[in-house]
């Protein structure tokens, strides 16, 4: 029976590094892979998965409304699809999660989607949630806070660069955004080293 594997962490992990190497390994055996993105996520180009460290590769769009079950069936009825993978997994809703743990079930692909596990104000992500509860495997993907700690948050960063406590949960943005700390830091609002802490907006 194919599984569905969830790999989170913060921001600026490597996430899509990995998606995009899983991607290829598959490729380089001969077997095809449905890489999927959220259309919300465009900082690389609409239909598209980039990499920090230069890498991309071509996906498929997805919104809240489409059924991914449907998706990969309809490109299942054209060619062999050996694995799924979803890239900004945090993005999915409920439903689209229980699609995807039948396109597991049913059709006997595997589905591997990365992704954020909580928000700039520490709670999770809907996409998260679900995963975290009906994913096969859950692996965490460890990246570390200015202090030399595993970061396990990540704090939101306004144009001046301060730290953000309130707003809307999705705002798309990378480096120049948002920071990937660890739990203390980000109880005590420090987005950097040093003695000097960021002043909190309220």
């Amino acid at each position: 029976m194919a599984k569905l594997f969830f790999y989170y962490s913060t921001m600026n992990a490597g996430k899509s590094t990995i998606l995009l190497q899983a991607s290829y390994n598959y490729r380089e055996r001969g077997m095809n892979t449905l890489v999927l993105a959220p259309e919300i996520d465009n900082r690389s180009g609409v239909g598209k998965v980039a990499s920090r460290i230069g890498i991309s590769a071509e996906a498929e769009i997805f919104d809240t409304a489409d059924n991914l079950f449907i998706v990969v069936d309809q490109r299942l009825a054209r060619e062999p699809i050996h694995c799924v993978l979803v890239d900004e997994a945090q993005f999915l809703t409920k439903k689209q999660v229980h699609q995807l743990s039948d396109v597991c079930d049913q059709l006997d692909i595997p589905v591997l989607t990365y992704g954020l596990r909580t928000d700039f104000q520490g709670n999770l992500f809907e996409g998260s949630d679900a995963l975290l509860a009906w994913a096969d495997t859950l692996t965490e993907i460890k990246t570390i806070c200015h202090c030399g700690s595993k970061a396990t948050m990540v704090l939101r960063l306004d144009d001046a660069g301060r730290v953000v406590k309130e707003g809307h949960q999705v705002q798309i943005g990378g480096n120049e955004r948002y920071v990937p700390v660890c739990r203390k830091h980000f109880k005590d609002g420090l987005a950097q080293g040093g003695d000097r802490q960021l002043p909190l907006l309220d």
